[in-house]
């Protein structure tokens, strides 16, 4: 499914998105990352909504990313697989789940990628990118993380930070009317479950 959305992917691209359906289902039935009910849902639910962020930015080789809250992989690890060029670090305050990520990404073979137990106020390093999927409020995490982005650009948008959202956003993003952008994923996706879903993009 998707290479209906993703076309160019390769052979060895195909076949890490196959393998990662067994991998979470295996793992979840021993660490639970996924709601039990929704792990038949994870390639549209979890896999191709981490993969929504390549509609709004298409990184370029060498750029860094930081996904925060990243649960058990979600968005860093189907980010990486689609941008084997572009470095990720993932990281989550618990530490069951980072075991999960770590174990799939290496079952995987994933290179582009590291993982920590921590929290993001902990980071000193910097990024061209931080992502997450509705961790925090938007102001909250911009607090976190805005002395995490790097200030050269190599991207066709700023740095900054791109958040997986679904609902009722406009109280969340006010603060940051003027300069945030709002995604709607159902104009890129057909599926029901995009319906309310929504990327956030914010320069810092």
């Amino acid at each position: 499914m998707f290479e209906n959305y993703f076309p160019n992917l390769t052979e060895k691209q195909n076949g890490q998105f196959e393998q990662l359906y067994g991998l979470y289902a295996d793992w979840n039935a021993k660490i639970n990352v996924i709601s039990r009910k929704d792990i038949e849902n994870l390639n549209i639910h979890h896999v191709l909504h981490s993969l929504s962020i390549a509609e709004v930015v298409r990184f370029k080789e060498g750029t860094t990313v930081m996904d925060v809250g990243t649960g058990g992989g979600f968005p860093g690890i189907p980010l990486a697989i689609l941008f084997p060029g572009t470095q990720f670090h993932l990281i989550d305050r618990v530490g069951k789940k980072i075991k999960v990520a770590t174990e799939v990404a290496h079952a995987i073979g994933l290179e582009n990628i590291t993982l920590q137990h921590g929290s993001a106020e902990e980071v000193k390093t910097l990024f061209d990118f931080v992502v997450s999927r509705a961790v925090m409020p938007l102001a909250d995490m911009v607090k976190i993380v805005k002395k995490n982005i790097k200030k050269t650009q190599i991207n066709a948008i700023p740095n900054g930070l791109i958040c997986l959202k679904g609902g009722e956003l406009q109280h969340e993003i006010l603060p940051f009317r003027n300069i945030v952008e709002v995604y709607e994923l159902s104009h890129y996706f057909d599926e029901a479950y995009f319906k309310t879903k929504k990327v956030v993009f914010l320069p810092l």
